[in-house]
């Protein structure tokens, strides 16, 4: 039944397997649609095999060519919601008051408040916004850029950073974090016990009002609004995600590869200028790639195996490091 399986199929079957036997097993009163979740994940397994037998034998034209090497990129949005949806399985509210009496504690103040504060101005606001918007850009630039340059690096990359992120979305379910945008509002029902917002000085809390009338602050601030999973900062996916992409743009000697390099550089920076995630989120998402992107590329290399009709599968292997 797996007979056209690459590694990257096998993740991603396992992710869907997980997490709907996760589901069928501790949904309890947290998931109130939890039979409806089951049969989807069931649908999809049936899904993705379908589509990587039918292509495995030839069938389809471009079209199905396109879906079966970029299915999983198309499924991290999906995958990144439900995580949020999960995130009251195994814990009853969510961690931030913990993470930001760690944060108090090591600082001395909280930074994920301090840093807008000490940089109130447009231009700078807007090139920390429009970094951390690159990140959407970057996953599937970086992708397309492979895909059609060399299929077989592509396959590489994706593997890799569907690992990350399928580990990251494992982590939110069972550790739930939302982020600093807590001092500002409650999210998710949630609210932060007062001794906890008492760390913060009611000045710090609003926005500047000309940060306010920024293009990227208002993208962002309408993405966070419609997509964004409570109890999903820790760790840092944007950070763990981006380092991973730059680190396949500088494998593959991608002519971006250096400004790529600062636009990453600026998104860690900006996951805590925006207000979006604590500094400790920042090092939990680079302890995160330091240890993922090594055990990935191990196991891709040892694990993926390309149709021979492809060809050009082993020199990857090879040279991967």
């Amino acid at each position: 039944m797996t007979k056209h399986y690459l590694f990257i199929d096998y993740v991603t079957q396992g992710y869907i397997l997980v997490v709907g036997t996760l589901v069928f097993f501790f949904h309890d009163l947290s998931v109130p649609g939890w039979r409806l979740l089951i049969g989807a994940h069931a649908l999809l397994l049936f899904l993705v095999h379908q589509l990587v037998s039918s292509r495995g034998r030839g069938r389809g034209g471009n079209t199905l060519d396109f879906l079966r090497h970029f299915y999983p990129v198309i499924l991290y949005a999906a995958f990144y919601r439900e995580s949020g949806m999960l995130s009251q399985m195994f814990v009853e509210g969510h961690l931030d008051p913990v993470i930001i009496r760690w944060e108090q504690a090591l600082f001395g103040f909280q930074p994920s408040m301090e840093f807008m504060a000490a940089l109130p101005w447009l231009p700078v606001s807007e090139l920390f916004y429009a970094s951390y918007f690159s990140y959407y850009v970057m996953i599937g630039g970086v992708g397309l850029a492979l895909f059609f340059r060399r299929r077989e690096a592509f396959f590489h990359y994706v593997s890799v950073l569907s690992f990350v992120f399928y580990v990251c979305y494992l982590i939110y379910i069972f550790l739930p974090v939302i982020g600093p945008r807590l001092f500002s509002r409650s999210l998710g029902g949630f609210t932060l016990p007062p001794d906890v917002q008492a760390l913060v000085a009611p000045g710090l809390l609003a926005f500047p009002p000309e940060i306010t009338h920024g293009l990227f602050f208002r993208i962002m601030a309408f993405i966070y609004e419609v997509f964004e999973a409570p109890g999903a900062a820790l760790p840092s996916s944007h950070v763990a995600a981006s380092i991973c992409t730059v680190w396949f743009s500088f494998r593959y000697r991608l002519r971006v590869r250096h400004a790529h390099l600062v636009t990453v550089v600026l998104l860690c920076l900006s996951t805590v200028y925006c207000r979006y995630h604590y500094v400790i989120d920042v090092l939990a998402g680079l302890l995160t790639v330091a240890v993922l992107v090594p055990l990935g590329n191990r196991l891709f290399c040892r694990y993926h195996e390309p149709p021979a009709a492809r060809g050009g599968g082993a020199a990857v292997l090879q040279a991967a490091p």
